[in-house]
C-alpha cells in the first residue's frame, strides 16, 4: 500500500493535491479516475446510518435504515460484544448504502447533563467512553467501513460550539477529556477522527498543532485522517499545517486555490501538504477494498435493535410490582406510547426502517388483559387538567397504569435550560400515581431528568432512554418478565441542578468556558463532595439479585510493568436467570497529587442461571494504576498501596481487597529553585542531598529554645513553619552563617539531586 501510495503522489500535480483535501460535495471526497483515485462517502451514523437520498444536498431526506439505540443508551448495556455485533450492523448498512465511511461514534464527556447532545455521547466517564467505542468501532470496521472518532476535542456544550474557547488544565484535559480518545485510538486504530468546532486554550481544534500532530498523530500513533467536522475550517492554511488533512464539506474553490498559492509563495511547505494527502490516498484505498452489498438484513438489524434496547434499559425503581403477573386491566397512558420517542433531533436523526408502537406492543404481550389508553398530554407540553383527568379515570379502573414520560428536548444545536420535565407531565404522575399504586412510570429520555418532585410516588420506573426503532418491543418484554433489565446507567442522574460539577461553570461567559471543576466530573465530584445523587453511575436494578465474593488478586505486591490479574466471585441468589455487570474501580490509597476518591478501571457483564455462580477476572495494567503529572507531561503510576473495590455501582461497593505497586519507572528530579523543604524532603533524590541539613537545622532550632518538652515544641512549629518555605528562602535568612550564597547552594544540591537519576523521561 505505502508504494502504491507513494507512486500515486509521485504523479499528482499541486492543483490535484490541493483538491484532493477538500470535499468534492456535501458528502463525498474528491475522485481522480485517471489515477485510480475513488471518492469516498462519508454520512452521519452513530446509532444508525444517515445516507442523504441526494450526495449533491447539504440537507435532504435519508434513505431508511436501522434507528438503533443511541449512544446514551448503548453505553448502559455495558456490552462490549453486543456494540461490535452492533458495528457489523452498522457496516453491513453503510455497504449496502455505497458508504465508505461512518461519523461516528460520538466520544465527548458528558460535562454537565444539560448539553443537548449528550443523547449522542456515551458516558461521563473517560474508561467507560473508551472501551464502549472500541468495540463498536472494531465491528465497524472489521467489514471494510471506516468510522470517525468525534468530535475531538473538549466539545461539551452546544451553545456557541463554533465559536467557544474552553479554558482547561492539562491534567484535566489528559486524564477525563482524551482518556476515551486515546483507548479507541490505540485499541481499534479508527480510519479517521473528526476536529471539534470549538478552540482549546485559545487555538481552534481545526488548526490545534498539539491536539492534532502532537498528541493524536505522533504520541497515540494514530495512522488514519482527521477530517473538519462540517464548516469548522476557518483558515485552510492554518489547519493543514495544524494537522487537519480533509475539509468538509465541499466544494470550496477558494481554499484550494489558497493551499495552491501557499505552496507555491513557500508559506506551506508541500511536504505538510503531502503528508495529508498520502493519509486521505491512503483511506480512500482502503474503503475501497470493501465487498459492496445490495441489501442488508432488514428484520434481523430491527431484532438487533430490540436487543439492543433491551440490555440498555435502565430498572431504576421497582417495589415488586414488577414483572406483571395476574393483571387483567392495564391503563396505558402517556402521547408518546402511542409516538414513540425514541431519538433525538439533528444530524444523527435515522429514517427508520419501521418503528415498534409502545401500546402495540403491550397489547401483544398483555394477551388475556384488558388494555385502554388515554393521552394525558400533548406534545406542545401545555397544562391540560382535562386530559389528567381522564388519565386518572382510566387509571383508578385498571390493576395497573402504564405512563410513558418524554420531555422530547434532546437535539443538537441546542442545549436543556433545566432538568425538569414539563408541569404537565409532572402533574400527570403524581396524579395518577395518588389514584393507583401499582403504577409503573416509562422514561424516554436522552439525558438525566430531575424526578424530586415525583419519584416516590410510581411503584416502578424504568429508564429506557432513546431506545431506537424496536425500543418498544422492549420495554413491553420487561414489563411481562419475558426479558430481565440489566442495564446499568452510565451517567449520574443528580437530585439537582445546582449539584452538577459544571453549575457553576456551565456554558461560559464572553465566547469563553472554564472547566474549573477540573478532573472532578460525574461520580468523581459526588464521591469527592460526598453529594447525595438520585441515581448513581454504574446503577440499576434487576429481577433478581446477584451475590459477591471471595475477591482475590494474582499477587498482592506487584511491579507496574507487570500489572495485576484481580478477581471476584459473582452468584445468581434469586430465582429468575440475569445479567449483572460488575463493575471494577481502583482508589489510590496515598497519592502526592489529588486524586478522584475510586476510578472505574474494569467492568464485565455476566449472565447467570440462577444459584450459578463464575469467577470474573481481570486485567490491570499499568495505566489503570496511573494518573497524569503536569510536571512530568506523563501518566505516572506511583509506588504504593492502592484499593480494587468491586461493586455494582460506584456506590455499592460490594467487596475489596488491597494491592501495593512497586513502581520500575525512575523520573527526573522537578525540583527547582521554589521548591519548598517539604518538596526536597519528598522527593527521593532531593531527600538524599537534603536530610542531613534538615536533621541539623532541626537539632539546631531545638537546642536554641533552651531543651525540655516545651522548647522541643516550639522547635517543631518553627520547623514546621520552615518546611512551607522554599529552601532558598531558608537559606537566604541564614546567609551570614553560610560559606556561599544561598543561590549557588541551591544550585549545587539541584545538580546534585539531578545527577541521582538513573535515567531520564
Amino acid at each position: 500500500m505505502n508504494d502504491a501510495i507513494t507512486e500515486i503522489l509521485g504523479q499528482l500535480t499541486l492543483e490535484e493535491k490541493a483538491t484532493l483535501c477538500i470535499g468534492a460535495g456535501p458528502w463525498k471526497t474528491v475522485s481522480i479516475e485517471k489515477l485510480g483515485i475513488p471518492g469516498m462517502v462519508m454520512t452521519d451514523g452513530p446509532h444508525g446510518v444517515r445516507r442523504s437520498s441526494d450526495l449533491d444536498a447539504l440537507i435532504t431526506k435519508a434513505l431508511p435504515s436501522t434507528c438503533f439505540p443511541t449512544a446514551s443508551s448503548l453505553a448502559c448495556t455495558w456490552n462490549r460484544n453486543l456494540l461490535s455485533e452492533l458495528g457489523h450492523a452498522l457496516a453491513d448498512e453503510a455497504l449496502s448504502q455505497g458508504v465508505s465511511v461512518i461519523l461516528g461514534p460520538g466520544m465527548n464527556i458528558k460535562r454537565s447533563p444539560l448539553c443537548g447532545r449528550n443523547f449522542e455521547y456515551l458516558s461521563e466517564d473517560p474508561y467507560l467512553t473508551g472501551e464502549m467505542a472500541a468495540s463498536l468501532v472494531d465491528g465497524v470496521q472489521s467489514k471494510g467501513v471506516g468510522v470517525s472518532l468525534k468530535h475531538y476535542a473538549l466539545n461539551n456544550q452546544e451553545y456557541k460550539r463554533m465559536s467557544t474557547n474552553v479554558i482547561v488544565d492539562e491534567r484535566t484535559m489528559r486524564e477525563i477529556y482524551l482518556a476515551g480518545f486515546e483507548s479507541a485510538v490505540k485499541k481499534s486504530k479508527p480510519w479517521t477522527v473528526m476536529c471539534s468546532y470549538n478552540k482549546v486554550n485559545g487555538q481552534r481544534c481545526s488548526e490545534h498543532h498539539e491536539l492534532l500532530n502532537g498528541i493524536l498523530k505522533k504520541e497515540w500513533g494514530f495512522e488514519g485522517l482527521v477530517v473538519s467536522d462540517w464548516g469548522a475550517v476557518r483558515n485552510r492554511i492554518k489547519s493543514l499545517q495544524g494537522g487537519l488533512d480533509l475539509e468538509m464539506p465541499g466544494p470550496q474553490h477558494g481554499n484550494v486555490q489558497s493551499i495552491i498559492n501557499a505552496v507555491r509563495t513557500g508559506s506551506l511547505d508541500e511536504a505538510v501538504l503531502n503528508e495529508s494527502v498520502k493519509r486521505i490516498l491512503t483511506i480512500a484505498l482502503q474503503a475501497a477494498k470493501a465487498a459492496k452489498k445490495k441489501d442488508f438484513d432488514v428484520d434481523g438489524h430491527h431484532a438487533l435493535a430490540s436487543r439492543a434496547a433491551s440490555e440498555s434499559m435502565v430498572l431504576l425503581k421497582n417495589n415488586g410490582i414488577l414483572p406483571l403477573k395476574k393483571i387483567n386491566k392495564i391503563a396505558v397512558i402517556g402521547y408518546s406510547a402511542k409516538e414513540p420517542y425514541y431519538q433525538g433531533g439533528g444530524s444523527s436523526h435515522i429514517n427508520a426502517t419501521r418503528i415498534a408502537i409502545p401500546l402495540d406492543e403491550i397489547k401483544k404481550q398483555a394477551v388475556d388483559c384488558e388494555t385502554t389508553f388515554a393521552d394525558g398530554y400533548t406534545p406542545d407540553g401545555r397544562d391540560q387538567p382535562l386530559l389528567i383527568s381522564e388519565a386518572v379515570r382510566e387509571a383508578a379502573a385498571a390493576a395497573a397504569a402504564i405512563l410513558f414520560i418524554a420531555p422530547q428536548t434532546d437535539t443538537e444545536g441546542i442545549d436543556r435550560p433545566d432538568l425538569e420535565i414539563n408541569h404537565q407531565q409532572v402533574a400527570l404522575i403524581n396524579a395518577v400515581s395518588a389514584a393507583q399504586p401499582n403504577s409503573i412510570v416509562i422514561l424516554n429520555n436522552g439525558a438525566p431528568l430531575a424526578m424530586r418532585d415525583w419519584i416516590d410516588g410510581p411503584a416502578a420506573v424504568l429508564e429506557a432512554l432513546m431506545m431506537g426503532q424496536a425500543g418498544a418491543e422492549a420495554i413491553a418484554a420487561i414489563l411481562f418478565g419475558k426479558i430481565n433489565p440489566s442495564g446499568k446507567l452510565a451517567e449520574t442522574f443528580p437530585n439537582a441542578l445546582s449539584d452538577t460539577p459544571a453549575f457553576t461553570n456551565w456554558l461560559g461567559e464572553l465566547n469563553e468556558v472554564r472547566y474549573g471543576e477540573g478532573m472532578f466530573v460525574g461520580y468523581r465530584y459526588y464521591d469527592l463532595k460526598q453529594q447525595p445523587v438520585m441515581f448513581p453511575f454504574g446503577y440499576g436494578l434487576s429481577y433478581t439479585t446477584f451475590e459477591y465474593s471471595n475477591p482475590g488478586a494474582s499477587t498482592t505486591v506487584f511491579k507496574d510493568s507487570d500489572g495485576v490479574i484481580v478477581s471476584v466471585d459473582v452468584t445468581n441468589t434469586g430465582n429468575v436467570a440475569g445479567k449483572e455487570v460488575v463493575q471494577v474501580y481502583v482508589r489510590d490509597v496515598k497519592s502526592t497529587l489529588i486524586r478522584p476518591v475510586k476510578e472505574l478501571k474494569g467492568f464485565a457483564k455476566v449472565e447467570l442461571q440462577p444459584g450459578e455462580t463464575k469467577t470474573v477476572s481481570f486485567s490491570l495494567d499499568e495505566h489503570a494504576f496511573a494518573f497524569w503529572h503536569p510536571a512530568y507531561h506523563k501518566w505516572v503510576a506511583e509506588e504504593g498501596e492502592f484499593e480494587i473495590l468491586f461493586g455494582a455501582s460506584s456506590t455499592d461497593i460490594r467487596q475489596r481487597i488491597t494491592v501495593a505497586l512497586q513502581s520500575t519507572r525512575e523520573l527526573p528530579c522537578i525540583l527547582d529553585e521554589e521548591s519548598t523543604f517539604k518538596d526536597w524532603l519528598e522527593d527521593s533524590r532531593g531527600k538524599k542531598v537534603i536530610e542531613p541539613m534538615y536533621l541539623q537545622m532541626e537539632e539546631h532550632f531545638s537546642a536554641m529554645m533552651g531543651g525540655g518538652a516545651a522548647s522541643e515544641a516550639m522547635g517543631s512549629d518553627l520547623m514546621g513553619f520552615i518546611l512551607e518555605m522554599p529552601l532558598i528562602k531558608a537559606l537566604q535568612m541564614q546567609q551570614s552563617t553560610l560559606p556561599a550564597s544561598a543561590d549557588q547552594i541551591v544550585q549545587g544540591m539541584l545538580m546534585q539531586a539531578k545527577m541521582e537519576n538513573k535515567e531520564s523521561v
